[in-house]
């Protein structure tokens, strides 16, 4: 039995069935005659045109989808390696055709456990393989690949476990740039895997498995051209430099420079994704999956982000979450981070420093969230520095208070974006009236965190008059930047780099140029007092220096003079491709 026969419109289909079990069967007694006409019939797919060899072709399929228990993974391995190796996208016009081939497919998959294996991987070999773009015929393809994988997946129950190892191996790795052009709808399918039956099983991998690779493009994006570990940078003016021409109002141009414009490969493609994974959430949102998806990724976003270095981008994975649910992710995510760093039990430095970093950038730079809210985020915060001092005898040793130090300029820092909507409200300036006494103990924070923060911070307390700018905070003799080095600048949301995702999470985020600080006022005129940081006195020999670079100063930056301003020649020359916080966490 063989082509002749399935093309034989005379014989029943029970007749058909029977000769071509009986082909099968006497290829395992060494008659292959027949068995090889079989195997010679698959071949004829790349002939889309011949009506009658495809009819040919889909008659076998259908036959051998009743006839699985009759395939040998030895004798018949030929056959088996040609069904599993087809690729269907390649066979357009025979859509009928592979609808035929995966319900064999599923046919193997389900009747014995010996096809398993390769069922799944030909099926995830398709979704790796898929094209860009699908017309409705494929796209209706596509969708018959996804319930092959859903039918397995709920007759067989050990296919979920064998399924995941394969869906994570097969994504490409950021190092294969030969197939990168893959990854997009690959990551696609994964996401719509996950928002289906199969996500109920093992979703929550599914989304580490993609957070994973998103890391892994973030930390592959190099800064060559930045200077690093540099506290002495002015983070306010540096985030005022990256600004180009517009606004951040919705709708309006993309308001800093973006990584893309460098044509990177890599950046490109981690923004693609990045908008893939913001389109998934918001995806559970509507169908109101979004608080189950978030534990999920929170959980991720600890084992993987939380205490990764120089992480660029993939953290606004959370940010865009919880801008879709202020009121639930959104206080989660930050009631999340401070218990990591409030846990007593937890003995990693390195995991609470970054969870009070990522908390402070959070809160500063999140535009959702009330100020009633970020005021009793920053009372916790506070309290728990001035109980540290109560207990704390002490000197200024970064090294061995890193934690209370790291806290320190977390509160400094989200004081400099939130400080006016503090002093406004009596209630929430009340609540922190202990950081006087925080700053002005013998532990010595304010000569340990990052100068720019700590010059921004005293210019708004001053303004503002949160409290009397004493003597305890100016500093004379200090060699700038010996101690801050030691603690380093972390600020893990700084505007985004990617032009693609930046524009999906601006009208939520605060731009530094937008912050109304203590300082500001309505008459533009009125001439606002000096800060002196780290013994800034400038002697006669330095007016004439000053004055050359006063107009381009007063151009790039609203921040107060202070003693690193002294650098103000290097800072014009320097890069303008990244924000400070890049620099963090090698010091930890």
């Amino acid at each position: 039995m063989g082509a002749k026969e399935v093309d034989n419109a005379e014989l029943s289909d029970k007749a058909l069935v029977v000769a071509i079990r009986k082909a099968l069967t006497s290829a395992q007694s060494g008659d292959t005659d027949r068995y090889n006409e079989l195997v010679q019939l698959m071949y004829i797919i790349k002939k889309p045109d011949d009506v009658d060899v495809v009819a040919q072709l889909q008659t076998l399929l259908k036959i051998l989808s009743r006839s699985v228990a009759c395939l040998d993974e030895v004798h018949h391995k030929v056959l088996l390696d040609r069904i599993f190796g087809t690729t269907i996208w390649d066979h357009k016009p025979n859509v009928n055709v592979m609808y035929a081939l995966l319900d064999l497919i599923v046919s193997l998959a389900t009747t014995s456990g010996k096809h398993l294996s390769s069922c799944l991987n030909m099926l995830v070999s398709n979704l790796l393989s898929q094209p860009r773009i699908l017309d409705n015929k494929m796209l209706e393809l596509l969708s018959r690949v996804h319930a092959a994988l859903h039918k397995i997946s709920f007759l067989v129950p050990l296919a979920p476990s064998i399924l995941l190892p394969i869906l994570a191996q097969s994504l490409p790795s950021v190092h294969d740039k030969d197939r990168f052009q893959l990854v997009v709808p690959y990551v696609e399918n994964l996401l719509q895997l996950e928002n289906s039956s199969i996500g109920k099983v093992f979703g929550n991998v599914i989304l580490r498995v993609v957070m994973e690779r998103l890391l892994d493009l973030d930390l592959e994006i190099g800064w060559d051209d930045i200077l690093q570990d540099d506290s002495a940078i002015a983070m306010f003016d540096m985030e005022l430099d990256l600004a180009v021409e517009g606004t951040t109002n919705e709708g309006e141009e993309f308001p800093v420079r973006s990584l893309n414009q460098n044509g990177n490969a890599v950046s490109d493609l981690l923004d693609d994704l990045m908008v893939l994974y913001f389109d998934h959430l918001k995806s559970c949102q509507d169908s109101g999956r979004l608080d189950e998806v978030f534990e999920n990724l929170f959980e991720s976003f600890v084992n993987l982000i939380l205490n990764a270095q120089k992480t660029k981008i993939s953290q606004f994975l959370m940010f865009y979450a919880c801008s879709l649910d202020p009121e639930n992710c959104g206080v989660k995510f930050a009631s999340k981070l401070l218990d990591i760093f409030l846990n007593s039990n937890n003995n990693n430095q390195v995991t609470r420093t970054n969870a009070v970093a990522y908390l402070a950038s959070y809160l500063a730079r999140a535009k959702f969230l009330p100020a009633s809210f970020v005021a009793s985020m920053l009372k916790r915060l506070v309290d728990e520095c001035a109980d540290y001092c109560r207990t704390c005898n002490d000197d200024a040793r970064p090294e061995e208070h890193q934690v209370f130090y790291s806290v320190c300029q977390a509160i400094l820092y989200l004081l400099c974006f939130r400080m006016r909507s503090i002093l406004d409200v009596p209630r929430f300036r009340s609540q922190i009236t202990p950081l006087e006494s925080v700053l002005s103990h013998k532990l010595d924070p304010l000569r340990v965190c990052l100068p720019s923060v700590v010059s921004e911070f005293l210019y708004q307390a001053k303004a503002g008059g949160l409290f009397i700018v004493s003597d305890a905070f100016i500093f004379d003799d200090l060699p700038e930047s010996e101690l801050s080095r030691a603690l380093g600048g972390f600020f893990p949301f700084d505007p985004c780099l990617l032009k693609k995702t930046n524009r999906l999470i601006s009208r939520d985020f605060i731009f530094w140029e937008t912050v109304i600080t203590a300082y500001d006022e309505d008459d533009e005129d009125e001439v606002l007092p000096e800060v002196i940081v780290y013994g800034d006195t400038d002697s006669d020999d330095d007016d004439d220096d000053d004055d050359v670079h006063d107009n381009e100063v007063d151009k790039m930056s609203i921040t107060p003079k202070h003693s690193f301003m002294h650098e103000t020649e290097r800072l014009l020359k320097m890069p303008w491709l990244i924000r400070p916080s890049t620099c963090h966490r090698e010091s930890l």
